[in-house]
């Protein structure tokens, strides 16, 4: 395997200096072998793992939830968060060092259309890292139309160039457990995008292309600080995710609030499956926005609840903003 990969099994020095020692059984040692495996196929056994880069769910802030949770339920959207039809995340990253947490239903996984395509882009960056991969101008242009016009073709393109199977491997490795079986699943994509080619379904959930709001935002989270492959890696993924050509959901949500406002975005829509996923970057302040749902009116309920994120880190004290005034 390629330098990037043996880094995550341990053949190299973490990135992370601190080690966490856990003694685990069944479903975790699942979301750390190479091929997907059932949970309850698995013994137990004391498994040293790197510190997680991104443990948004310690970062719950008791205030910053009950608002979003009761602004969500004044919107009428208490049944959908009832029946897992709704997830949300929202993220105040303002305070880069200290990030702000608050989620509905977010480990909970829902069918994400498109927005896995930001899981094929990330393994494609790991093979370029390692050298298997050349950021040639004909790859970055197919990564181009696979973010900001979500081409189905420029994505099963760039899937055949990675490979199905190392965008899980990478998926579920330590470095990054953004899928991974002790929170209900997370990023996954076993499937082209188009009427064939699949490859594998996921082990919690049988989905082709799903998603958790919280695992969404911890891609975004690790993307802001430098920790997808690496700093210049994670900043040319973020430029690739600028300027959506896709103008619905958070997008036209964000025109209506602040025109100037920059978002770097992944969405997702199919059938009554919908899915956006942004950074948000105005006046001075910096937030992550997830929402993954079912229903007909999905994109609609996108659009409002988006309001409602940014209205809830618009808001905060300006203490929260120290740091980025400084």
């Amino acid at each position: 395997m390629g330098g990037s990969l043996n880094r995550m099994r341990g053949n190299m020095q973490p990135r992370t200096s601190h080690l966490l020692v856990c003694t685990v059984v069944g479903a975790l040692t699942a979301a750390l072998v190479a091929q997907p495996t059932r949970a309850d196929d698995i013994g137990g056994g004391e498994i040293i793992l790197e510190a997680d880069p991104a443990p948004l769910w310690d970062a719950i802030d008791p205030v910053f939830q009950r608002q979003l949770e009761q602004r969500l339920d004044t919107l009428g959207f208490a049944p959908a968060i009832r029946n897992k039809s709704l997830g949300v995340t929202v993220v105040d990253i303002t305070n880069i060092d200290a990030p702000r947490v608050a989620a509905v239903n977010g480990d909970v996984m829902i069918y994400a259309a498109s927005l896995p395509k930001i899981a094929i882009l990330l393994a494609a960056f790991e093979r370029i890292e390692d050298g298997s991969l050349q950021l040639t101008p004909e790859n970055e242009r197919l990564m181009h139309l696979m973010i900001q016009r979500s081409s189905n073709k420029a994505a099963t393109a760039v899937m055949d160039l990675v490979g199905k199977e190392y965008i899980a491997e990478v998926l579920r490795s330590d470095e990054y457990r953004l899928y991974d079986v002790t929170h209900n699943g997370g990023l996954w994509a076993g499937k082209d995008y188009g009427k064939a080619g699949l490859w594998r379904r996921d082990p919690l959930h049988n989905l082709s292309h799903g998603a958790t709001a919280m695992q969404v935002a911890r891609f975004y989270y690790m993307l802001e600080t430098g920790e997808l492959v690496d700093e210049e890696a994670s900043s040319k993924m973020k430029e690739l995710m600028a300027d959506s050509a896709i103008k619905h959901k958070f997008v036209k949500a964000l025109d209506r609030i602040d025109p100037e406002a920059e978002i770097y975005r992944k969405s997702g829509s199919w059938r009554q499956w919908h899915a956006d996923s942004a950074i948000v970057e105005r006046d001075g302040r910096r937030y992550i926005a997830v929402g993954l749902c079912e229903d007909q009116q999905g994109g609609r309920w996108l659009e409002r609840i988006f309001h409602v994120m940014d209205a809830l880190v618009m808001e905060s004290p300006s203490t929260q903003v120290a740091r980025v005034e400084e």
